[in-house]
Formats: C-alpha cells, sequence, structure tokens
C-alpha cells in the first residue's frame, strides 16, 4: 500500500513498472499495453489515500480485479482524472453507485463504489447528492481535477475499508492504471509540498 512515495522516482523504476506483462486473461490487458494519450492527475487527495495495484488479482466466481482500489475515509473527494466527457452515472449489484468518462481515442475511466450512506451511518440509503457533484450527469463535460463524486463502499464493497476501484479502459479492455497512478500520486505530493512551502496553498483540487 501507499500513502506516500519518494520524491523522485526513476526513470528506470518507472519503465520497469509500465513493461511488467503478466497475462491475465478475462478481458484483462497487460501492464505494457499503450498508455492513454494524455496524462492523468491522481483523483483523491494523496493525503488521505492509500493504494496498491492489486490489477489481475482473483475475484469471487472466476472474476479478475480489473483496477486499483484507491483507499480513503468515507466522503473523501473523488477527482476526474483528465478531461472528458460524462457517459454513465448510475448503479449495480457489484459496481454499487459508480462514474464512467470517456476521453477520446477509446479510453475511459470508472469510478466505482462510490458513497450511498448518509452521515454517520451505513444505511445504503443516502440521496445521490452525497454521491456525485452538482451537474455530474451524461453529457457532461468535465476537466482534469473536477470533483465528481465521493468515496463510499457501495454495491459489493459494503463490507469492505470505503474505497474507489479505479479502472482505466482502452477499447473497453482493463489496463493497470498503478503505474500511472503512481506518477500521478507523486507528481501531486511534490506541488502539494511546493505550494505548501512557497505559497501556503494547495493545489486546486486538493480537499481543504
Amino acid at each position: 500500500m501507499h500513502s506516500r512515495v519518494p520524491k523522485a522516482l526513476s526513470t528506470t523504476i518507472l519503465t520497469a513498472l509500465v513493461a511488467v506483462a503478466t497475462t491475465l486473461g478475462g478481458g484483462v490487458a497487460r501492464a505494457s499495453e499503450p498508455e492513454p494519450p494524455f496524462q492523468i492527475v491522481f483523483p483523491q487527495d494523496v493525503t488521505r489515500t492509500q493504494f496498491g495495484s492489486g490489477f489481475g488479482d482473483y475475484r469471487p466466481g472466476g472474476r479478475r480485479h480489473k483496477g486499483n482500489d484507491l483507499l480513503a475515509p468515507r466522503m473523501t473527494e473523488v477527482y476526474a482524472v483528465a478531461a472528458g466527457t460524462v457517459i454513465y452515472v448510475g448503479t449495480n449489484h457489484l459496481s454499487g453507485r459508480n462514474v464512467k468518462i470517456e476521453h477520446g481515442d477509446g479510453w475511459t475511466s470508472h469510478y466505482v463504489h462510490l458513497n450511498n450512506d448518509n452521515p454517520g451511518t451505513d444505511d445504503g440509503e443516502a440521496p445521490w447528492t452525497l454521491t456525485v457533484a452538482p451537474g455530474i450527469e451524461v453529457g457532461m463535460h468535465v476537466e482534469a481535477g473536477q470533483l465528481i463524486g465521493w468515496v463510499g463502499d457501495s454495491g459489493n464493497a459494503e463490507t469492505t475499508t470505503p474505497h474507489t476501484h479505479f479502472e482505466l479502459r482502452e477499447d473497453g479492455k482493463a489496463v493497470d492504471p498503478y503505474p500511472l497512478l503512481l506518477d500521478a500520486f507523486t507528481i501531486a505530493e511534490q506541488r502539494q509540498a511546493w505550494l505548501a512551502a512557497r505559497l501556503g496553498g494547495t493545489l486546486p483540487y486538493e480537499i481543504e
């Protein structure tokens, strides 16, 4: 799990991470698949989030884990990783309440297990105003770093620590987002440190 990472990641390490190629099957792409033609921002507050890979891990029913879990306290803000158009806002028994964003060239990002609980409860009966940010609906354009919703444990995550299951897909095939998330995490952490030291400020999409 990662709550902090070194201030500088070597190109060699990053290259090695991206080059890892383990055949996972079940619609899961190798980590060596082409990266998206855009840089992502980290989708949660780096000071409150822990994460690891877990991509390709087995799940009940023969499923594979097709994303990374970003653990954070319930109602931590969730941000769009890149500019795009919202193509889905809905719920199902596995993903719970979730949002999907289309970024062009076949790339989509998915934000799963968003909040469905009223404050101080685990009732699963929260209004959608406690799930997604105002205006987040199908067809809406969002910018990188824009607030889209809040961390929760909806769907089959009800018995787990609140987290966002994050997926990145190319033409519908899941790609391990871990190297990109790790890089984005480091950049966000460095920017926070720089702003705190020089301006006493925060990132534009950071939780105050």
